[in-house]
């Protein structure tokens, strides 16, 4: 009996002391979400933000971490499912217990995931261009709003520098934000004097791969003697077909240029670039920017990835400015907690790779350049265009009668993220 007892107080003295090991391991590491998908169409733009995150994390372990703490990625692949998005969402934050989320390039990937954030009070950063309309206490929008990327882009097709364009072709994905992006341009432009008959809108599906008729379609429209532009908001993998057949069909930029909100430096690797040559896109940010902090960027980054070859984008500085954001607001609040580092998130700046500065704006969006790129060649873009200054992100457009009555001010006294100015009503976190 006395050797079974002494067994016995062995073990519970052993499992306590990997019990407090374990304890002491867990407050020391940070754990960073990482909710990107790396199967499915959306895998050609969302694993290079997976690899983005793992690079910051490295980086940043190198420097000795956060407070003293180790960060440590989790990462799962939501596989370009929608639900699944919430479904991962929720495995990080209740069974990971991660501190942070980077994640979602969809708006309906983010639309999926954002009540789990917001009932289990997660943080999370997302990192692409959308469609507004929304501003949730708990997440930051580091990508462009409608007002940074899509009225920029249509301003600059208008004026004489890009081509007097009087006729629009609005040919997106059929989901949320292309659909959202497109009601908010097509108000736009009738407001700007732009006839119904010379607006066209075209929706397909994710991975779409057959675009003959479209693309005839497109040329049909642009033959009414005047100016003609597509402005894409097509998404994922469905854009290598879509830029081939416009070279298979003669579509030159001369003729009909397109400028596209989802194509960057990443998905024109996989390409032919030479029919494209011309074609334009709107950013916050291009890799042929010129600016040290960005040649310092593309060098950790092909190096990280061990290739040379590998180009960079502007979700990749949008998930980089957030990274950045999110580790200084730590190290400001003292503590990894999600209210403390929201908190320290206001007014937050870092260097963005264009040269400039960042701000993190009490809307919960940056301030960030415009620029149009060029598509060039060898897979790059010029930059033919770019603001002088920095814009701030607009949560709620004011090109639609019921959002610009609306504004987001997550600080006292407003602290809602869809405030009507003229009821003084808050609305509540309830998105469409």
């Amino acid at each position: 009996m006395k050797s079974i007892k002494k067994l016995s107080q062995f073990s519970a003295l052993a499992l306590s002391v990997s019990f407090g090991s374990a304890v002491m391991a867990a407050d020391d590491t940070i754990k960073v979400g990482v909710l990107h998908s790396l199967s499915g169409t959306m895998a050609i733009s969302e694993t290079t933000l997976k690899d983005t995150v793992l690079m910051m994390i490295e980086e940043q372990n190198k420097a000795g971490g956060l407070l003293g703490k180790k960060l440590e990625p989790v990462v799962v692949d939501p596989a370009s499912n929608w639900p699944l998005f919430a479904e991962k969402g929720r495995e990080l934050l209740s069974k990971e217990k991660v501190d942070v989320i980077f994640g979602c390039w969809t708006s309906v990937s983010r639309k999926s995931v954002l009540p789990v954030v917001e009932e289990l009070n997660g943080l999370m950063f997302y990192p692409v261009q959308y469609e507004g309309e929304e501003s949730s206490k708990n997440v930051f929008y580091t990508g462009a709003a409608p007002n940074q990327q899509a009225i920029p882009a249509v301003d600059y097709l208008m004026s004489e520098e890009g081509g007097s364009v009087t006729r629009f072709v609005l040919a997106g994905t059929d989901y949320v934000y292309p659909r959202t992006t497109n009601k908010i341009l097509e108000a736009y432009l009738k407001a700007k004097g732009v006839a119904e008959k010379d607006i066209m809108i075209n929706y397909t599906p994710f991975g779409h791969s057959d675009w003959q008729t479209i693309v005839s379609d497109i040329k049909k429209f642009g033959a009414a003697g005047k100016k003609t532009a597509v402005i894409s908001t097509i998404n994922g993998d469905a854009n290598v077909p879509f830029y081939k057949e416009l070279g298979n069909q003669g579509v030159s930029a001369e003729d009909i240029p397109v400028i596209a909100f989802s194509v960057g430096e990443e998905e024109l690797s996989g390409i032919d670039t030479g029919p494209l040559v011309g074609h334009l896109a709107a950013w916050n940010y291009f890799q042929s920017a010129e600016s040290d902090v960005n040649e310092e960027f593309i060098e950790k980054w092909q190096k990280h990835v061990g290739n040379e070859d590998r180009v960079t984008n502007d979700p990749m500085e949008a998930t980089y400015i957030g990274f950045k954001m999110w580790a200084k607001a730590v190290e400001i609040a003292g503590t990894e907690e999600v209210d403390a580092v929201r908190d320290a998130m206001y007014g937050i700046t870092v260097s963005n790779l264009t040269g400039g500065t960042a701000v993190m704006n009490t809307n919960h969006h940056l301030t960030k350049p415009v620029l149009i790129g060029e598509i060039q060649d060898d897979g790059q873009f010029e930059i033919v265009w770019q603001t002088k200054k920095g814009v701030i992100g607009d949560a709620w457009t004011d090109h639609l009668p019921s959002s610009s009555k609306v504004v987001a001010d997550w600080t006292a006294p407003i602290n809602c993220g869809n405030y009507n100015i003229e009821t003084s009503v808050c609305s509540g976190q309830n998105y469409e």
